[in-house]
């Protein structure tokens, strides 16, 4: 009932603002215009909910509540443990790799 009353308001905004300039036909097309939008809202529904208590909860959810999401961090468990065995086989390979830099000076 809301959007609808809204429509009409703004339908007797437009006819009232533009009469006087633009004549009857183009008023009219203008004042069904601006109330399409606000009347087609009276018929969403999304989840069970109308487009008044989608926006109630938008407002409620975006604004009054908004706080810091907290990041997910993954940690890998094998890696976390196998870290040394990977530090020795790098420490080791680097090493020989060193070496035979140092056979053909």
């Amino acid at each position: 009932m809301f959007f609808s009353v809204l429509a009409c308001i703004m339908a007797v905004i437009f006819y009232f603002l533009f009469i006087n300039s633009l004549g009857m036909e183009i008023t009219s097309w203008l004042c069904i215009l601006s109330a399409v939008p606000f009347a087609g809202l009276g018929f969403i529904r999304y989840q069970g909910m109308n487009a008044e208590q989608i926006f109630v909860v938008a407002i409620c959810s975006l604004i009054l509540t908004h706080r810091e999401l907290l990041l997910f961090q993954t940690t890998n468990i094998y890696y976390q443990i196998l870290k040394p065995v990977f530090e020795r086989h790098i420490k080791e390979d680097s090493e020989s790799y060193d070496k035979n830099l140092f056979k053909y000076y």
